[in-house]
């Protein structure tokens, strides 16, 4: 599987984007789509997941109402619409995948869990 994010920009706080994220390959039931970000100098911070089968979501408790991840299991994507952006949500994007099965005891939302990432995409909210 190899993935490509899409979709940041500049946006001002208050504002709206959405990040796309497609997946080439074949894609399981079991796998779990995520998003994180990162800032110089900081870990990769999870963002929100997606199950591929199912579509049972959990988001990180600093985006969760603004957020909502989603996926299309016919176009093999994953977005991540962003809403009430504001400054501190600034940061690189990531997608990242992973096949679950058999693997329960990760988490899905440690970013060392993920083994295929996309390239990152710059999301940078003004104040």
């Amino acid at each position: 599987v190899q993935l490509q994010a899409s979709g940041g920009g500049l946006v001002q706080a208050g504002g709206s984007l959405r990040l796309s994220c497609a997946a080439s390959g074949s894609i399981f039931s079991t796998y779990v789509m995520g998003w994180f970000r990162q800032v110089p100098g900081k870990e990769r911070e999870f963002v929100a997941r997606i199950r591929w089968s199912g579509g049972s979501t959990y988001y990180a408790d600093s985006v969760k109402d603004r957020f909502t991840i989603s996926r299309d299991n016919a176009k093999n994507m994953v977005y991540l619409q962003m809403n009430s952006l504001k400054p501190e949500d600034t940061a690189v994007y990531y997608c990242a995948a992973k096949d679950w099965n058999g693997r329960s005891a990760l988490s899905s939302t440690v970013a060392t869990s993920y083994d295929t990432w996309g390239q990152g995409t710059q999301v940078t909210v003004s104040s």
